[in-house]
């Protein structure tokens, strides 16, 4: 997602921005080919952006008669431009206006220019209504004209009324500001800062820029260079070892450094890593999880003395004599952005005092209801003090969220005791300075629906500083890394005085927003020296290994084309993986010795180093090549040829292989005598067949690879049967079986042969496979599960190790079951039910495996809903080795025909709630579920009558009719709760209305939006009830004690808008209108404090209601 151009402005219309031609598609992602010979003014910063406005004058407008028509040519930057309209339109029926580069045909090879720019149709009536447009391009020889296909209806551009052509003339401008480019190709971040970037794994530049900010507080670094980690742990599951290994690679690695290790250490899943999330949000999240993780080290307690603050929430009555405070404590703080001009601004806010009186007072303890103030002080702030700028607020009027980019101005130095220390609480230490200055701006650049994260620190807090972009990491100005944050517009003056002086303004869509300010009195304490000796020697030792297989990998990869790699298979690596590691075919090859030869060499300077690494003098050595048959099955096919051996390496692998990958398969041939001395080679002719030879032992069920044979074409089996039997161990006359392992994907082949009939008749060739073994007649074969070799063969192509997890502990394996993937339904749960001593084996429920989210799929696998094992273990286009297990009360097919409902169940007198499973036949209805129910609960009296509501989000959807079905009632989403139904629901008069009733409350970090919480219930209220006698009733009905029930609000609600209702307001005056949507739509809401325990971190108060919350599992 990230852009290396700031990414397009948001458009409020639906404008496109394209360049002229028959592009339709939005602003597309720079691509920086920097020619060597570009101009100079490309390549460097330039300290003021040029900038430039050109007017352009077209007289009679009305009268042109070309398609598409340019101004003359401008300059800005050094660089010729143009402006270039289309005056009935591109294609559409609006004015099209683009800015164009003017000598982009002449231009050298590879070129390209960054410029934000305006174009404007100036109206000559009314000055404000001047049509102005603004955006910003990377222009390159593919697209060298960009703006805007839409720019103004032609209707409008040609209505004499309407100021824009006047006399037939129209007045066009353009400002443009030429930006720097670098070039990002070429360019080396630690050359040229000292400091290295860390890659972009996806929507992670949030991340990115968090993790620099973190990693240039010294104090943190050399805290997680202390927490203990051990040798043995592994990165990836492990938070302080993987954070310690990124640190370690940030302060010495030579290039950008990845995220992965950490983002798995925090149990993320890619889609999470593709996830945007928020700075603010991870930042509590990753520092809760090492405050929890330093405990009981010796750097136990850092993140609290770094980053914690505390200040005093109080409550003070004005006529009497009452005081109520409480302290809490913060890691960063949220400032409004919103209608403050600077950081001060929104302190002044933060701790403006509020007035409690009116409708508004303060209940305060023995005296009532009190006028009051309500505010908060600080009574500390940290060494390290994160601001968070509230850059993004719901906007209620077009119900979304928005971006703030209004101007926040925030200063280099950030005195926080300014007049007499306004912002601090009477018990707050004054002898501490709390004098701050700057050490980092986190900036987003984009709009509220993502965007792009960077961040400019300076490290050392001296005058320079650097902006970290993921990988990139540049040299910048004071100006760049504060001012230009700000945010608001920015105003480039005007380049030729003259008839319009408007200033040219852009909406800067790059601000700040996140601070990171540290108070001058703790610099040296946090801005500490941070050396190899902070770092565990295990994790120098393993982060150095690290780098240097890093550096060997990259040296390989940059040489890969000049080597070969060959793969010798011999005798040796086919005794030692046949019957352990494989069944089918001769040799895994990536367990095989392998050696890195250069192309050139010629291959008898290969056979010299195979001499010096297995001790087998080139006299003595044979090379077969290896052949893929159309059977997918891997031979040696051939003997190499003298001319091939006379040949380079690389001459050889293209003649060997025709799918040009860099390797070259062989099998080492060696031939030994009866006293086990080397021979050379024998002769080879056509009528010679080399044959490789497995053994089966049916009693062991062992496969075994026994050696292999020359056997002549025009020979039979029967002629060496003795030399069989030698080589299995056997009796001379020892009967036995011959069969040829052909082939086993998709489907095991292994067939008899005929041992009176010649080997070229049987079709054997080089390279082919016997298997053998005692006859199963001359042992009783019943007495073997796999009495032969194509049963065990085929056995072993379809034998799966499963392992079972008790479907409530979805994480832990239970046991391991080896099963055939052939086996029915039947078969895997009878060996189920057997394992876990289950008489019936219908009792058993299994439910398949989801590989992607790695947790049981919602829905069990039906009563032989699945014919094969393979069928349970397959996710589309994955097999899993996962099954989830439940041992049922009753028969599955029993069960199938029943529907459970999980009911909560509310008593009517007793706080209490229980949670009941009422399983039915699927074609009951509501009313038999609670008459069932009826049977299990305690009633208040024996003639109650229950009801079953569905229940959402803390509202109440639907009562259940009784005749209502239950097989399409679903309680997996929602909440079915039965309570008794009152007795004053059942006399309901003709004016008494049931309305709804639910406990909110107002989140002040959201806008003050209205959040539900808390069980809601339904009430009767009476015609002309007042408020102050319906309170009775629900304190009576909820049993609240006096003083809590005092603070508690009472509002009308409507689509979720509160209306605040006074004690003698009537109730039922409110809820008149029948035509809402639903009934939950208005209820009766009472307003008070959720006094449900919270997370010790809350949740970002200021995310983007869309995203899904940073989690860290480990």
């Amino acid at each position: 997602m990230t852009m290396m151009t700031p990414p397009p402005l948001d458009q409020e219309e639906d404008e496109i921005l394209v360049p002229h031609s028959e592009f339709v598609e939005g602003p597309q992602p720079m691509e920086v080919t920097q020619a060597e010979n570009a101009t100079t003014a490309e390549n460097h910063q330039v300290e003021d952006p040029p900038t430039s406005r050109f007017t352009w004058t077209i007289e009679n407008f009305s009268r042109l008669n070309v398609k598409k028509h340019y101004s003359e040519v401008f300059f800005v930057g050094g660089f010729k431009w143009r402006i270039l309209i289309f005056p009935k339109g591109n294609n559409v029926d609006h004015l099209s206006m683009y800015l164009d580069v003017a000598d982009s045909a002449s231009l050298p090879y590879g070129w390209s220019r960054y410029a934000q720019f305006s174009l404007s149709v100036i109206n000559q009536i009314h000055n404000k209504y001047t049509i102005r447009k603004e955006t910003q391009h990377q222009f390159n020889a593919r697209e060298s004209d960009w703006g805007f296909t839409s720019f103004m209806p032609l209707s409008e551009l040609y209505d004499p009324t309407r100021g824009y052509l006047v006399n037939d003339t129209c007045i066009v401008e353009a400002e443009v500001a030429v930006r720097r480019v670098v070039d990002y190709w070429s360019y080396d971040s630690k050359k040229e800062t000292g400091y290295v970037g860390l890659k972009n794994q996806g929507a992670t530049c949030y991340m990115n820029s968090l993790l620099q900010t973190l990693y240039h507080i010294p104090y943190f670094r050399k805290a997680v260079y202390h927490m203990p980690t051990t040798e043995n742990d592994m990165p990836s599951g492990s938070i302080p070892l993987a954070l310690q290994s990124l640190l370690y690679k940030l302060q010495y690695s030579d290039s950008s450094v990845a995220t992965k290790e950490l983002t798995k250490s925090f149990g993320w899943d890619t889609y999470d890593s593709f996830m945007q999330h928020d700075v603010q949000e991870l930042n509590r999240v990753l520092c809760e999880k090492l405050e929890d993780k330093m405990k009981g080290t010796v750097v136990e307690g850092t993140i609290q003395q770094l980053f914690e603050g505390h200040h005093m929430n109080y409550i003070e009555c004005i006529n009497v004599d009452y005081k109520s405070s409480r302290k809490e404590s913060f890691y960063d703080l949220q400032l409004d952005v919103k209608g403050c001009r600077d950081v001060y601004a929104s302190f002044d806010k933060y701790v403006e005092v509020e007035r409690l009186e009116g409708d508004n007072k303060y209940h305060a303890e023995q005296y009532g209801l009190q006028d009051a103030r309500k505010g908060v002080l600080f009574i500390d702030f940290p060494p390290v003090l994160q601001l968070q700028l509230k850059r993004f607020e719901y906007d209620f009027m077009r119900d979304t969220m928005v971006k703030i980019n209004d101007r926040y101005e925030f200063p280099l130095q950030l005195d926080l005791d300014r007049d007499n220390g306004k912002y601090l609480s009477p018990d707050a230490d004054r002898s501490v300075r709390n004098l701050y200055t700057l050490h980092s701006v986190l900036v987003h650049s984009g709009g509220v629906h993502g965007g792009h994260y960077y961040a400019f620190i300076r490290p050392t807090l001296s005058d320079q500083w650097y902006k970290f972009d993921d990988e990139r990491v540049t040299k910048e100005d004071m100006k760049r890394a504060l001012e230009e944050q700000y945010g608001g517009e920015e105003e480039l003056p005007p380049a030729n005085p003259g008839f319009n002086n408007t200033p040219f303004k852009f909406t800067k869509y790059s601000n700040a927003y996140m601070l990171v300010y540290i108070r001058e009195s703790d610099k040296e304490k946090i801005i500490c020296d941070v050396d190899e000796k902070d770092i565990a020697e295990h994790l120098r030792i393993r982060l150095k290994k690290e780098q240097e297989e890093k550096e060997h990998k990259k040296k390989e990869k940059a040489e890969a084309h000049l080597y070969t790699i060959i793969k010798v298979a011999r005798q040796e690596d086919l005794t030692e993986q046949i019957g352990r590691v494989i069944y089918f075919d001769l040799v895994d090859h990536d367990k095989v010795r392998s050696f890195r030869i250069q192309k050139q060499l010629p291959f008898t300077i290969f056979k010299e180093e195979v001499a010096k690494e297995f001790g087998i003098p080139v006299q003595f050595q044979r090379f077969w090549l290896w052949a893929k048959r159309q059977n997918h099955t891997y031979r040696p096919n051939r003997p190499l040829t003298a001319q091939e051996e006379a040949q380079s390496v690389g001459q050889l692998r293209e003649v060997s292989n025709k799918a040009h990958n860099a390797e070259l398969k062989l099998f080492l041939e060696v031939e030994t005598g009866a006293d086990l001395r080397l021979l050379p080679p024998p002769d080879k002719t056509k009528e010679d067949i080399l044959l490789f030879l497995k053994l089966y032992d049916p009693a062991k069920e062992e496969l075994r690879y026994v050696g292999r044979l020359f056997v002549k074409a025009l020979g039979k089996p029967v002629e060496i049967l003795t030399k069989l039997n030698e080589m299995a161990g056997f009796p001379p006359n020892e009967e036995i079986e011959i069969y040829e392992e052909i082939k086993f994907e998709p489907n095991v082949m292994c067939e008899h042969i005929d041992k009176k009939l010649t080997f070229r008749s049987s079709q054997l060739e080089d390279g082919d496979i016997i298997c053998y073994q005692k006859s199963p007649l001359s042992e009783n074969g019943n007495q073997f599960r796999y009495p032969d070799v194509p049963s065990f063969l085929e056995y072993v192509h379809n034998r799966q190790v499963v392992h079972f997890r008790a479907l409530e502990k979805p994480k832990e394996d239970d046991f391991c079951l080896e099963l055939s993937k052939l086996f029915t339904y039947d078969d895997v749960v009878e060996r189920v039910a057997h394992h876990l001593g289950v008489d019936d084996p219908s009792k058993i429920r299994l439910t398949s495996h989801n590989c992607y989210s790695q947790q049981p799929k919602p829905q069990p696998i039906k009563y032989r809903g699945a014919e094969h094992l393979s069928d349970m273990l397959v996710h589309y286009n994955q097999t899993s080795d996962i099954l989830y297990y439940e041992v049922l009360d009753i028969p599955l097919p029993e069960l199938q025909g029943l529907k459970t409902l999980k009911v909560a169940f509310h008593h009517a007198t007793k706080d209490e709630v229980v949670i009941h499973s009422i399983r039915l036949p699927k074609n009951s209805t509501v009313g038999d579920v609670i008459n069932d129910l009826k049977t299990k609960v305690e009633l208040s009296h024996p003639n109650a009558e229950l009801r079953l509501i569905e229940v959402f989000y803390h509202k109440i959807y639907k009562i259940f009719p009784h005749h209502e079905k239950i097989e399409n009632i679903n309680d997996q989403y929602w909440t079915l709760r039965a309570e008794e139904i009152p007795e004053e629901e059942k006399n309901l008069g003709p004016h008494d209305r049931l309305i709804h009733v639910y406990h909110f409350m107002k989140d002040a970090n959201q806008n003050q939006m209205v959040q539900n919480f808390g069980e809601p219930f339904f009430l009767v209220i009476h015609e002309g009830e007042t408020l102050a006698e319906v309170k009775v009733r629900i304190q009576k009905k909820l049993q609240v004690p006096d003083e809590e029930f005092a603070k508690w609000k009472f509002a009308f609600l409507s689509l979720g808008r509160p209306e605040y209702l006074h004690d003698t307001d009537i109730v039922s005056s409110r809820f008149q209108r029948r035509d809402v949507y639903g009934a939950w739509e208005q209820y009766l809401g009472l307003e008070h404090a959720d006094t449900a325990p919270k997370r010790s971190y809350t949740a970002n108060q200021n995310r983007h209601t869309f995203e899904k919350p940073v989690k860290i599992y480990n």
